[in-house]
């Protein structure tokens, strides 16, 4: 099962770095295992509560891991099999519910956490016992911090990072998305260790902004443009704004229906529209119609209201 989002859904990428001077609480530098581990349980989890995020993807570093390899020959010895490692292991990483206590009208839930939080727990988990000795999980098994395979990984400026991917959910604004996750990433920071910094790489906003300038520039221009050209070939002032009056017309019946049936005001979607054939009609009309009453008025002389409407819609009609 997929996210429940489209192939545009990649709204805002950004990158988990340390600084070259970080070091993790041992004093190590940070290891592209521990900014992965950032990543996914410091950052992930707080950008997943962003509305109109779907999913966050995470891709480089590696996915920390505890690794537990049985030597054969000590499972021989202790007459243990592999199956009872690993059901002494699931049996002893678990976490239950103890019911609750009343206490002045107050119920106070009571939880028993049983899940292996380091190495020496997984080692000293107990699988059997021989003569009433316990056999543990050390004694017959090599335990240690291990990765998971990976099949890519993720670079910027040819150094090796952590990139988060923010998915939008289907239907929704993606520059309004975009700039919540982009203020959620800043107020993350500062519950980062000290040293290491989440950065924006993509953010979608600054692509619909000027996709908009471009759409808006476009309309503006391209209005103009036509209006300038209608009063050169017709040379009439009036019959020209007369012509240009229907691009806001087809313009507001345009957007209208777009309202209504939830088409989104796109770059695709405004950049195809052609005010040069949306006014190809009126011109044809006017055109005409100039052109008629001025033979009409050459050969009667001043035309009445009645003669004049007669004149447009026979020039309409032709």
């Amino acid at each position: 099962m997929g996210p429940i989002s489209t192939g545009l859904g990649e709204i805002f990428m950004y990158t988990v770095q340390a600084k070259a001077d970080a070091r993790m609480a041992n004093g190590e530098p940070y290891t592209a295992t521990a900014l992965r581990e950032i990543q996914d349980w410091i950052i992930k989890p707080q950008l997943a509560q962003v509305k109109g995020v779907i999913e966050v993807n995470s891709i480089g570093g590696y996915n920390k891991q505890y690794h537990v390899m049985p030597d054969p020959a000590k499972l021989l010895v202790y007459k243990v099999s592999v199956e009872d490692v690993v059901q002494a292991l699931q049996a002893n990483n678990d976490n239950r519910g103890a019911g609750y206590i009343e206490r002045n009208g107050q119920q106070l839930l009571v939880r028993s956490p049983g899940q292996l939080g380091t190495v020496d727990d997984i080692g000293n988990v107990i699988i059997t016992e021989h003569d009433s000795v316990p056999i543990k999980v050390k004694d017959v098994a090599d335990i240690g911090i291990g990765k998971e395979l990976r099949t890519g990984a993720a670079t910027r400026d040819g150094v090796e990072t952590v990139l988060g991917t923010a998915m939008m959910l289907i239907g929704a604004n993606s520059r309004t998305v975009a700039q919540d996750v982009a203020s959620k990433l800043d107020d993350i920071q500062a519950s980062l260790p000290e040293g290491v910094v989440a950065e924006a790489v993509y953010d979608r906003t600054a692509l619909v902004d000027k996709a908009i300038a471009t759409v808006s520039k476009n309309l503006m221009e391209g209005a103009l443009l036509v209006v300038v050209v209608l009063f050169l070939l017709l040379g009439n002032f009036r019959a020209a704004l007369i012509t240009a009056a229907v691009i806001p017309l087809a313009m507001l019946m345009t957007i209208t229906g777009m309202v209504k049936t939830g088409v989104s005001a796109n770059l695709m979607s405004l950049g195809a529209l052609d005010f040069g054939l949306i006014v190809d009609g009126a011109v044809i009309i006017v055109e005409n119609c100039v052109r008629r009453l001025a033979e009409n008025q050459h050969k009667n002389g001043q035309l009445d209201l009645r003669e004049r409407l007669s004149t447009v819609f026979d020039a309409t009609s032709e």
